[in-house]
């Protein structure tokens, strides 16, 4: 990691804290910043992909004032429709906001839309709280952490995890790097989203988190399509397999969720072509940040490194744009160059 992941305001090894929130009432108000009620806060949303333009849809629905952006008109016409209003660009979008969040694809989105001359940092007041929701690398989220600081800006790494289905049903849960008073002012608005919050110490160290939880992710999903593979090999039947392996010691979310063998749960992206969920490209950019922050540190992540091959290997075959459990379809030798 940077230097800064080492100060003991921001070290991401700091002792952490967990917390659910199962709606905005839950969570207590204890910041000074919070004096209203907490649905007065006027917020900004910047990225309405698969995964934002649904987040920004359920804070409208709570009753929040949204304005976002995107560079999809299409996106911003989806939103528009769910009672989101559309500005004509980010910095629009942020002018009176109390609150910006955004969701974006990579680090270097993040700090072009916050940093430098005419970012997002020079258009907001002090006292503005700014949530980015990314899976971006952890010296990035630092370093626009600090850039916000000096300008009197309260700022929070929070990446999400619950997918595509999660976003839309507003139980997401949020992975939080940041001050601890900054954190309680959010979670009526992370409330509004999604179902659990955990706090993880400071900037940056919501996406340490993140990355750890999405290499057992990968690598869980490409052992769990090995397996099957294995299976219907020897003249299993993978419904039958899966369901086995689903209440035994081999269960996980691979096996009982996003299944990657087509057919075997029919709401899986593996039974409708792949299509829709987490692509294999953003897969293999969080796996690439885990291993880089690996080897900041010094740690082995040898398993992790081996799934960023095979994911790098099925987008090569073409299977880039879809869902990561698509890898299945390399580690069955179906069309890819282990086959």
């Amino acid at each position: 990691m940077s230097n800064t992941m080492n100060s003991p305001r921001n070290s991401a090894t700091s002792s952490a804290t967990s917390s659910a929130t199962n709606s905005a009432t839950n969570s207590p108000m204890n910041s000074p910043m919070n004096d209203t009620n907490p649905v007065e806060e006027r917020i900004a949303f910047i990225g309405l992909g698969h995964m934002g333009g649904p987040m920004a849809m359920n804070l409208a629905k709570a009753g929040y004032a949204v304005t976002a952006f995107d560079v999809s008109a299409a996106a911003l016409e989806r939103a528009s429709q769910a009672g989101v209003m559309a500005a004509p660009s980010a910095a629009a979008a942020v002018e009176g906001a109390t609150v910006v969040i955004s969701m974006l694809p990579a680090s270097r989105h993040v700090e072009a839309l916050y940093l430098g001359e005419g970012g997002l940092l020079s258009h907001l007041a002090a006292g503005t709280l700014v949530i980015d929701c990314s899976t971006i690398a952890p010296a990035s989220a630092q370093r626009v952490s600090l850039a916000a600081e000096t300008r009197g800006i309260a700022m929070l790494d929070a990446p999400v995890s619950g997918g595509t289905a999660g976003a839309a049903a507003g139980t997401l849960t949020f992975i939080v790097g940041g001050e601890a008073q900054a954190l309680e002012r959010a979670r009526p608005v992370l409330g509004a989203m999604g179902k659990n919050v955990f706090h993880m110490g400071g900037a940056g160290a919501g996406q340490v988190a993140k990355l750890c939880n999405n290499m057992a992710l990968g690598v869980i999903m490409a052992v769990t399509g090995e397996a099957l593979a294995l299976g219907v090999s020897h003249g299993l039947d993978p419904q039958a397999l899966s369901a086995m392996m689903a209440v035994s010691t081999g269960r996980s979310w691979a096996t009982e969720v996003c299944n990657p063998w087509p057919g075997v749960k029919p709401e899986a992206p593996a039974s409708r072509g792949y299509a829709g969920g987490f692509g294999n490209d953003l897969m293999l950019k969080d796996l690439g940040l885990a291993v880089e922050a690996a080897l900041q540190v010094g740690a082995a992540v040898p398993l992790g490194e081996l799934a960023r091959n095979l994911y790098a290997l099925n987008s090569r075959a073409g299977r880039g744009r879809l869902d990561f459990s698509s890898v299945q379809q390399l580690v069955a030798g179906d069309g890819g160059p282990l086959g």
